[in-house]
């Protein structure tokens, strides 16, 4: 899962005691993140069947839909954040977006593309706070260099993945086994539990500060509305506009380009303007840097976000699901990344530590480029699946296994050190900014994997169903090519090390 852990580095948070143990306050936080998790990829899980199998929608519709979706998730953050920061404080910031989002959950219960779409703005509104805030509550939680933090950030993804884990199977389970409306439900439900756990368990995190509401927000805006209470309402109002980009979202083409075309420009001005101010050479290099890291991030989430859309209709029409007599639901199959991310997270964490030590650890640019060379050879395995095809053509199940294990791991390459970089080659006056445009690089790789996966569809050229021969041999081919590309990626990557290193200017 794209979780990379925490939103900001939060250099000045201060923590009034000295405590025993983690805060308290970080298990409510916790439980309160896992909760929301299991809504989020409850949902995502079970999206693209349902458009391809209950709105009847064809494959390359159905991945564009997702994509936009996915895209405009990880782009709403970034206004949430900042709403939350000048306006809101951090409580109010994510129990709007909890309660956004179990709305979003229970509208899509009515069961038509209209409601979906209404339904799918709310969750993207409500992500926006409450992602974007929760982790920067956990931040609050301790005082500058305090060595607690990074064991409770690590606690913190644990929750972040057993919450995908569980709406993976459970969720994937219902939805598929008893009725989508069931699974989606359930996920809402969830929602409400995690509104309720963050709500109850408010004193304990009390001390974080930024929690309450700002002078900014209670200032009046117009009339006798203060700023929190048109906030609140044109969140709302936010709605439709993400209705009608899902609708048509041949317009986030241009948006997402523009943005990202503006986003890098401003970064590089602004990095000229800081070595001019103190004098020195290095932060527009290290901006250019960062602008790459922003197009080898997209190249490999595009990829492995296939996840929820090719790879499930993969499973769904071509993978042998049975397992001793049962026969597990294709949504289901997306259990295996954060399985592995459970199982690997805490090797790799140590596995970096042992290889510093020992003066082995890659450089940030090989580690992108292993991560992406594992993530090819993930897909690539389809073909050796390929070799052990059934009757009804279909690959074994442990073609997938090891597909989402070596995407896994690419992962734990690549992903944790993302945020880190991202602090450490830009400037303190330009963190946000920056860290705003790492998580654009996220809402237009997702953007994209949905376009890449229209090159999967189950139908040919001339608009014919493909017969389950046609489409095993059409999703290997596709896989073999994306992991070819992946490949040669990866390569170019190796071969631009030390070009990337001096751009960095030290930065490891």
């Amino acid at each position: 899962m794209s979780e990379e852990v925490i939103m900001e580095e939060h250099k000045d948070d201060q923590w009034p005691d000295s405590m025993e143990g983690q805060p308290k306050g970080l298990m409510t936080l916790f439980f309160s993140e896992m909760w929301e998790r299991f809504c989020y990829y409850g949902m995502r899980t079970l999206l693209t069947l349902f458009l391809v199998k209950s709105l009847m929608k064809g494959d390359a519709e159905a991945s564009l839909i997702y994509g936009a979706y996915t895209g405009l998730v990880y782009a709403a953050p970034i206004l949430g954040g900042k709403l939350a920061d000048k306006f809101l404080g951090y409580r109010y910031a994510v129990m709007l977006g909890a309660v956004l989002m179990a709305i979003g959950e229970f509208l899509i219960l009515g069961g038509t593309e209209h409601m979906l779409l209404i339904g799918m703005g709310a969750l993207i509104i409500g992500n926006g706070y409450f992602k974007a805030n929760i982790s920067t509550i956990v931040g609050k939680l301790y005082k500058d260099n305090d060595p607690r933090r990074d064991s409770g950030f690590t606690i913190f993804y644990i929750g972040i993945n057993i919450g995908a884990l569980l709406a993976t199977t459970i969720v994937a389970f219902v939805g598929e086994t008893y009725g989508f409306k069931y699974g989606f439900g359930l996920a809402g439900i969830g929602m409400l539990a995690g509104l309720l756990i963050f709500w109850a368990g408010r004193n304990n995190y009390a001390a974080a500060p930024g929690l309450d509401f700002h002078e900014a927000g209670k200032a009046k805006a117009f009339g006798p509305f203060n700023w929190i209470q048109v906030i609140t309402v044109g969140s709302l109002a936010l709605i439709p506009l993400c209705y009608l980009l899902i609708q048509n979202n041949s317009l986030m083409d241009y948006i997402l380009v523009g943005l990202f075309l503006f986003i890098s420009y401003s970064m590089i001005s602004a990095g000229s303007k800081e070595d001019a101010k103190e004098k020195v050479g290095i932060w527009r290099d290290r901006m250019i840097a960062l602008v790459i890291f922003m197009v080898i991030n997209i190249a490999f989430w595009a990829c492995f976000e296939q996840a929820g859309t090719s790879l499930t209709l993969f499973a769904d029409r071509n993978v042998d699901r049975g397992i001793f007599g049962w026969e597990m639901p294709a949504s289901m199959t997306q259990f295996f990344n954060p399985f592995f991310i459970i199982t690997f997270g805490s090797l790799f964490s140590v596995m970096w530590v042992k290889l510093a030590k020992i003066g082995k650890n890659p450089s940030i640019p090989m580690k992108f480029a292993f991560g992406i060379t594992q993530l090819a050879l993930g897909f690539l395995i389809t073909q050796v699946g390929y070799q052990f095809v059934n009757e009804a053509y279909q690959v074994p199940l442990l073609t997938l296994v090891f597909l989402y294990m070596l995407h896994t791991t690419g992962e734990l390459f690549l992903s944790p050190i993302g945020l880190s970089m991202v602090t450490k080659l830009s400037p303190k006056n330009m963190a946000g900014t920056a860290m705003g445009a790492w998580f654009l690089s996220f809402a237009i790789a997702n953007y994209v994997g949905g376009k890449i996966a229209t090159l999967t569809g189950g139908h040919g050229d001339s608009g014919q169903a493909l017969t389950a021969a046609q489409g095993l041999e059409k999703y290997t081919s596709v896989f073999s090519n994306i992991g070819f590309v992946l490949l040669a990626i990866a390569i170019i990557i190796m071969l631009a090390n030390k070009p990337l290193k001096k751009l960095m200017h030290g930065v490891e």
